[in-house]
């Protein structure tokens, strides 16, 4: 998928089922390295993302075999414990091997991550962390080279409630000798499906979804099967689509518990939402309201939801501030945002949005996942028809993107 084009239209309405959860997905595949045998994964998104951790994991002696939403994993008795650089370099993910490798095999080499362009994201955190557990690192030629001979559990304190962090301490420590105790940890769902998982092959993992998260290392870890949970942040996308075009969804599969800020603001802006059987229902009014909103930590609104909510509040009745307290440089997509006429000002890490009545088509380009995701769902209230270039990005953190929004009512197409 190389360019999205949307054309404007009439309302949304229906049902769309949420496919697992890519924050999620690729965490689990990651932890696969850290027991031999053979891993069964389901509710696993056909995305770009999920078949590049399958490709760095065969890299390593697995395989990775996708059938349908259903991923099953096979790690031999021996592995090569190495990231190249061509795969961790795609997909900034990559760098949470690291914790495993280190834990099962007592050595790796990762290449620095990549990933999507919208800032500097450090790694000291992760590195921190692995070696108050006793890791050995350094860095040689581009990469991350690191021994153990057995990890110890120790206290770890973030400096901040890093995700990525969180998981690659978290994955060392299930094996390390003793207590380790992750102070100031993430409290995602995405985390806390990890530790599910974790326990089930054997670890022993309390508190996580809390900011202290203790884990007592064992010997020893066996395959499971599992189930991932739903995407908040694809559920998030569609009732974005929702804000911009009105109508009414049954959003299947989707966790209200996971979404509770995101809901209440949504609720501000002028959607009505609530929890249904089958998942989540949202109505939309003719036009929504303005609001403020920051980015913070989850709870709070997550960094992923801000370009969505931004490109619904182009549209939104009145002015809004939207800030940006979790990475610097994410802004760009607003430049894209005014090409198609919204009137919106960046200053530093605040984006200041007076809402318009409709946007205009307009050729415009995609820079990350939720980047080019926003810009879609914002064209959805824009006349004409708009172009969304560099449309490979959406595909690495959506499922279907184009043939679930038109199942919904969107005018929309792919090439």
């Amino acid at each position: 998928m190389q360019r999205i084009l949307v054309r404007g239209g009439g309302p949304l309405s229906g049902r769309v089922a949420i496919s697992g959860a890519k924050n999620s997905v690729l965490k689990l595949m990651a932890a696969t390295v850290l027991a031999e045998g053979t891993f069964t994964i389901r509710n696993v998104p056909d995305i770009t993302d999920v078949r590049l951790m399958a490709e760095l994991l065969e890299a390593m002696g697995c395989t990775a075999t996708l059938d349908g939403d259903v991923l099953t994993i096979v790690r031999p008795a021996e592995i090569t414990p190495e990231a190249p650089y061509e795969l961790v370099e795609a997909m900034r993910a990559s760098i949470v091997v690291l914790g495993p490798l280190l834990a099962r095999v007592g050595r790796a080499r990762v290449s620095l991550p990549g990933g999507d362009d919208f800032g500097q994201r450090p790694i000291d955190m992760h590195l921190d962390g692995l070696r108050r557990l006793g890791a050995d690192l350094t860095f040689e030629h581009g990469y991350i080279e690191g021994r153990a001979e057995r990890l110890r559990g120790t206290r770890i304190v973030l400096e901040y409630p890093s995700v990525g962090a969180t998981e690659n301490v978290l994955m060392a420590a299930v094996l390390a000798e003793g207590t380790t105790v992750i102070e100031n940890a993430a409290k995602e769902p995405e985390l806390a499906d990890l530790a599910a998982f974790l326990n089930r092959m054997g670890a022993t993992i309390i508190g996580a979804g809390s900011s202290t998260v203790t884990v007592d290392g064992v010997e020893h870890l066996h395959p499971v099967d599992h189930a991932v949970i739903p995407d908040r942040l694809e559920a998030a996308t569609f009732l974005t689509g929702l804000a911009v075009a009105g109508g009414e969804l049954v959003l299947e599969q989707a966790r209200p518990e996971h979404m509770d800020m995101l809901m209440h603001k949504m609720g501000d802006m002028g959607l009505r939402t609530s929890a249904h059987p089958d998942g989540v229902w949202a109505a939309a009014p003719e036009r929504i309201r303005a609001v403020d909103i920051n980015s913070l930590p989850y709870p709070g609104i997550a960094t992923d939801y801000l370009p969505l909510m931004v490109a619904a509040l182009s549209v939104a009745d009145g002015p809004s501030i939207a800030t940006e307290n979790i990475f610097g440089g994410r802004f760009r997509y607003v430049d894209e945002l005014v090409r198609m006429g919204a009137d919106i000002r960046v200053e530093h890490h605040y984006a200041l949005i007076r809402g318009v009545p409709r946007l205009s088509g307009a050729p415009v380009k995609a820079h990350d996942i939720r980047a080019g995701a926003a810009i879609a769902m914002a064209a959805l209230g824009a006349d004409g028809e708009t172009v969304i270039a560099d449309a490979q990005h959406v595909a690495r953190g959506y499922d279907r993107f184009v043939e679930k929004m038109r199942s919904i009512g969107a005018d929309m197409d792919a090439d």
